[in-house]
């Protein structure tokens, strides 16, 4: 599909409207699941199922001149799903890595896919390191310094979330969208690859807490 981009007038005021795609990727155990469905929905489940295979949402953010509409897939963190991943990341514009900062194995393995997005994912894909469970900060293995400074050594967006508490969930993805869109404005509509475009929509659910007028 071809890019394009609309525009439309709210209250008197241009708004441009965005649609990403972002994958959620790491560990079975880190969280990714209970991140998308806090954002989404607004809900914590402590019994949340593994995904298998991958799961799909959508959610609007609203910026303060833009909307932009997220195309979330969810992605199995089981080893034996590890082959199918690229079939979801490719064409990604953002993807969240998610850890557990109470298992230090998931952070190892949230650097393994790091390298593989920056070596196979779009070049000016946008990637987040989210630092999962803060709820559970007395069993802490992984420093918050320790993961800033690996994020700031590879150009990631880095946030500590609970999916539980909700603390930075919403945080994480405004960050992302703000990121995108900027993007957006210095690389040009229409010139960022073929699953980037800008659509006008209508009727959809809104980010808690950031709804457009």
């Amino acid at each position: 599909m071809a890019n394009r981009s609309e525009a439309k007038f709210l209250n008197g005021t241009e708004r441009k409207f965005y649609q990403f795609k972002l994958v959620l990727l790491g560990e079975y155990s880190a969280g990714k699941s209970s991140l998308a469905l806090r954002f989404v929905k607004g809900q914590f489940h402590d019994d949340e199922e593994s995904t298998i295979g991958a799961a799909f949402f959508t959610q609007t953010i609203c910026l303060d001149d833009s909307t932009v509409r997220f195309q979330v897939w969810d992605t199995a963190g089981q080893e034996k799903y590890h082959s199918v991943a690229p079939l979801y990341y490719r064409g990604a514009q953002a993807a969240i890595v998610v850890y557990d900062i109470t298992n230090q194995d998931t952070f190892g393995r949230a650097k393994t896919w790091v390298k593989e997005l920056q070596r196979l994912a779009l070049p000016n894909i946008v990637i987040a390191l989210a630092g999962n469970k803060t709820d559970l900060a007395n069993k802490r293995m992984v420093e918050h310094d320790e993961a800033q400074g690996y994020a700031e050594e590879n150009g990631l967006l880095f946030m500590e979330t609970s999916a539980k508490t909700a603390i930075n969930v919403n945080n994480m993805f405004l960050a992302i969208a703000k990121k995108l869109q900027k993007n957006e404005q210095v690389i040009g509509a229409g010139t960022t690859g073929n699953d980037r475009r800008l659509v006008e929509s209508e009727g959809q659910q809104k980010a808690p807490g950031k709804c457009c007028k």
